[in-house]
């Protein structure tokens, strides 16, 4: 598309939404199980693309990660759309009865989404599906790094909407400069803080109000009485699904002082569990690009040289690896695990998320010295907590402040669909996910219906010994 057809195709989504503000819950409803059937009929497809995307991603990684979180969420909010889309009857004051007010929910109009490219399905698909169900038309631009993928969003959305229902933009970051430009009812980007500083100044020009979904990093916090080989699996696990390539992936650990080995050998096992080799596995995702695994390898050279201690992880001896069978081009990139100890705050991978299969290990005295380093730092997208006391988790959660946490367990919170998904501060603004998803996407429009018995013309001017008597009565009332 050129630049004028993306400014015609967004010409056109505005007008239906104006000439329709509202979009009845039948019509919502099927819009969603259509996108359903997008998703029933072409999830093999759209697997391909990502394998294709990324040369080694397994079926079932996109499966786990990109479809099944989807399906979740298409059928809560499918079970819940009526109740939300209700008028909400709120309390009248008692000086203004017997009026009553209300609370309408309508959609937006347009909505925009600029998805990133390592859940591309996901994450370009669970905004729109938001969106949507809040009877919202959708101009969806995917990630240029994911092009397969994109490609077949595009086709197949062309495929079950119409263009002024819900489209797909191809481009590069161009094109995404000028989507961000548009000025749209509501913008979701998901991607990295700089960029989304951009998004937000352009958005900002239209008073376009803006969803951002910007990572950081997120710490995990060991306590020292729980049980370290359970939270280094679940550590393991946070941080390899995809490669690291998650933004919510645990970006480094705080871990009491002298359990550095303990928890290195914890983290080695589980490592082995649940990979139990690293080149032609197709569970363990390739790095996206040969720019992005240069830019780990740089972080990891420059470590080094500043005096970390590197242990990069070796596959289980003595089990070869299986040949790849053709299954992607992407054996290459596949990164071995990295754990990193002794990192300072002078390091790349200390100022920077890393976003891959790299975390660096910090030992604290006491948990007050992690709690201070985490505030010290922007605020992270995610927090993990490992740890058998109630009192001292709790502590934690007053003290720091972040997106959303899980506690003994990494990424599971998003998984939650009655919980909402968003950062804070550099991490981003604005939640989805549910009920506050929906809401995300609708203009509350409070409604006072003034009955005939209204005594409001008892506070019109003239003001005199009348209004004195009811003003004072109204303040015996408050």
């Amino acid at each position: 598309m050129t630049p004028d057809d993306i400014r015609d195709l967004f010409q056109r989504q505005r007008q239906a939404s104006r000439a329709q503000p509202d979009a009845p819950l039948s019509l919502r409803r099927e819009r969603l199980l259509r996108l359903g059937k997008l998703l029933d009929e072409h999830a093999p497809v759209l697997a391909a693309a990502v394998q294709a995307d990324f040369g080694m991603r397994s079926q079932r990684l996109t499966e786990v990660a990109d479809f099944f979180v989807l399906r979740a969420q298409l059928a809560h909010t499918l079970r819940h759309l009526a109740r939300w889309s209700r008028r909400q009857r709120v309390f009248t004051p008692l000086f203004l009865q017997p009026a009553r007010g209300f609370i309408e929910r309508q959609p937006l109009g347009v909505v925009g989404v600029i998805s990133p490219w390592n859940y591309p399905v996901q994450l370009a698909l669970a905004p729109a599906m938001s969106a949507l169900a809040a009877g919202n038309r959708v101009l969806l631009k995917p990630s240029e790094l994911t092009p397969h993928t994109s490609a077949q969003l595009a086709a197949l959305v062309s495929q079950f909407f119409a263009p002024e229902e819900f489209a797909v933009v191809q481009g590069d970051a161009a094109t995404a400069a000028l989507i961000a430009s548009l000025p749209f009812d509501h913008l979701v980007f998901t991607g990295s803080t700089a960029v989304g500083r951009k998004v937000a100044q352009a958005a900002a020009a239209n008073l376009t109000p803006t969803t951002l979904e910007l990572g950081g990093k997120s710490p995990c916090i060991i306590d020292a009485d729980c049980d370290l080989q359970d939270a280094a699996l679940k550590i393991a696990h946070g941080k390899l699904l995809n490669a690291g390539q998650t933004c919510i992936a645990p970006d480094y650990v705080l871990l009491p002082r002298g359990s550095e080995a303990a928890f290195a050998d914890a983290f080695r096992a589980a490592v082995a569990r649940l990979f139990p080799y690293f080149e032609g596995n197709p569970d363990y995702a390739s790095i996206i690009s040969t720019r992005h695994l240069a830019r780990l390898r740089t972080m990891l050279q420059q470590a080094q040289t500043l005096g970390a201690q590197v242990q990069v992880l070796q596959p289980v001896p003595g089990r070869p690896p299986p040949p790849p069978q053709g299954i992607g081009d992407g054996v290459g990139r596949q990164m071995a695990p990295v754990l990193v100890f002794g990192a300072t705050a002078q390091m790349q991978l200390m100022q920077e998320e890393i976003f891959g299969p790299v975390l660096p290990v910090l030992s604290y005295e006491r948990l007050q010295d992690a709690v201070a380093h985490i505030n010290a730092h922007p605020r992270p997208l995610a927090l993990y907590w490992f740890g058998r006391s109630d009192s001292v988790r709790d502590d934690v959660l007053r003290s720091t402040v972040s997106g959303g946490v899980s506690v003994n367990d990494t990424l599971m919170h998003i998984a939650h669909d009655n919980l909402p998904f968003g950062g804070v501060g550099d991490s981003g603004w604005g939640a989805y996910h549910g009920e506050r998803g929906y809401l995300r996407f609708c203009h509350q429009k409070s409604v006072l219906v003034q009955s005939r018995f209204g005594m409001g013309h008892l506070l019109y001017p003239p003001y005199g010994a009348r209004f004195d008597r009811v003003m004072g009565l109204l303040r015996r009332l408050m």
